[in-house]
């Protein structure tokens, strides 16, 4: 990094003054965070879909599209030690890619967060009508949507507080799970009677790769979104105490985090219970609680859902926020997102993300199922897209340090530069499977509908407007913020 003399942060005023973020999230809030973002409804009812379609190879996909993810972080992790900066991999587009990419990628995340923070928001109100089948479900999604506002509005604090609790109550439902079925495997308790249970039933039901090579690579598709989100950790570099250590230790964690909770449950999971048996109208945790003999095993996994589901909504709030706040600094939003709250907070975005989730939820509610559906595949095609840009932008640095000999990184990937162009290759051929399966291809179709659409936005509104930030140098945002 450049001993360079660090900018000077914003001048402190009012509210609609202040364009300067808080400091506020320790090295337990970013770990959490980055914990937390891995471990949703993907895994707790979506693994179902991954295991109908590759049987027990799912373990497989899960390694493969851990091994990408790990050098997606590590890649985002080297930028965001380097630049901490609101906004992160959009600012790292712009800077090493263009202005172009840095705008797709930004308004592409943001895109991403919306509409998986819709379906979660209109989940929510599904999982309360469980207790509560009388009580009108818009009700409960204006009381999370309202909950998540005031939330994200105070001091980013609180916002890493709740994280970091909602985070215990599902790493907890999942080590219960695995500690569980452990038990019940080595006591001898099947799950259906007169079944074996053991690591056999990996490869006495049809063997491991029981649909072929074809099953474990439409389950790629499935299990590489399932991690999706989990790149809000360079989100959290804007507003991280000690930036330069806390990353790196989230980062590290990213693989122990994809052993434990993914491969281990499903090497349980499948252990327990045949993968044909697993049909996906019930959760697979909800079969496993049930094993255990608890009677309000379905009363438990809703709590757990919940959790998750308000998790995601916070985070995904969080995520598009400080995405649009740097956005707005390099000019590619509009400037109000940059308005900054007494708590260091960008209070603005907060309210359009509250509005976008409110309309998005009574759309979800009022149009066609299959509809809305369509629009939310663009989801799937987000998230490898932006780990694409995230590789892409990391190799462009890797390129510039070389050639103007830039002070080395103090997290640098490793294995450079065979393994980051693998995981670009990785990335690549993920979005070639998204258009070579049916069931995914609407993803592919409407991702190149929204950049065809995103170019059009860009050369009418930004292209030639003269509100370009400066690109970001070598010591940039190293100490800009102030800490609270």
């Amino acid at each position: 990094m450049s001993s360079s003399t660090p900018q000077q942060p914003a001048p402190q005023g009012s509210p609609q003054e202040n364009h300067t973020l808080s400091r506020g999230l320790s090295m337990r809030h970013i770990q959490f965070i980055a914990l937390g973002s891995a471990i949703g409804t993907g895994l707790f009812y979506g693994s179902a879909t991954a295991i109908q379609a590759a049987g027990p190879s799912v373990i497989l996909a899960y390694l493969i599209a851990g091994a990408v993810v790990y050098m997606v972080m590590r890649a985002l992790g080297e930028m965001a030690v380097r630049h901490p900066v609101p906004g992160s991999f959009g600012q790292y587009a712009a800077r090493y890619l263009g202005p172009f990419a840095g705008f797709v990628t930004g308004w592409t995340f943001v895109f991403e967060m919306i509409v998986v923070a819709i379906a979660d928001v209109t989940a929510f109100g599904v999982y309360m009508g469980f207790w509560f089948p009388d009580t009108p479900r818009w009700i409960w999604v204006a009381a999370v949507i309202l909950f998540i506002a005031a939330i994200n509005t105070r001091n980013v604090k609180i916002f890493g507080e709740l994280e970091f609790w909602l985070t215990i109550i599902k790493v907890g439902a999942i080590l219960a799970m695995i500690v569980g079925g452990i038990v019940l495997m080595v006591i001898g308790v099947s799950y259906a009677p007169g079944e074996p249970v053991g690591v056999q039933n990996l490869v006495d039901h049809g063997g491991f790769l029981p649909n072929g090579v074809g099953g474990l690579l439409a389950a790629l598709s499935v299990v590489v979104f399932a991690f999706g989100g989990i790149e809000t950790i360079g989100i959290t570099a804007g507003e991280a105490g000690d930036p330069a250590r806390s990353i790196p230790k989230a980062v590290n964690a990213v693989p122990a985090r994809i052993l434990l909770f993914y491969v281990g449950t499903m090497v349980v999971l499948m252990s327990l219970v045949p993968w044909t048996e697993i049909t996906g109208e019930a959760s697979p945790f909800v079969q496993i609680f049930s094993a255990l003999g608890i009677p309000a095993a379905a009363s438990i996994l809703n709590v757990v859902v919940i959790v998750a589901a308000i998790s995601a909504i916070n985070a995904d709030t969080f995520g598009a926020g400080r995405m649009l706040f740097g956005l707005a600094e390099q000019g590619q939003a509009p400037r109000a997102f940059t308005k900054v709250s007494r708590n260091g907070v960008p209070w603005l975005t907060v309210v359009v993300m509250g509005i976008a989730l409110g309309i998005g939820a009574v759309l979800n509610a009022v149009i066609p199922e299959d509809v809305f559906l369509i629009i939310a595949s663009i989801a799937t095609f987000a998230t490898v897209w932006v780990w694409l840009m995230i590789l892409l932008s990391h190799i462009a640095m890797r390129r510039e340090i070389e050639r103007k000999n830039r002070p080395e990184s103090e997290f640098k990937v490793p294995f450079w530069p065979v393994a980051s162009w693998a995981a670009t290759v990785g990335i690549l051929f993920v979005i070639v499977l998204l258009g070579w399966f049916p069931d995914t291809r609407v993803a592919l179709i409407v991702g190149v509908v929204w950049l065809v659409l995103l170019g059009v936005g860009y050369a009418l509104f930004v292209r030639g407007s003269g509100r370009h930030r400066p690109p970001l140098d070598d010591h940039t945002a190293l100490i800009t913020l102030p800490r609270s």
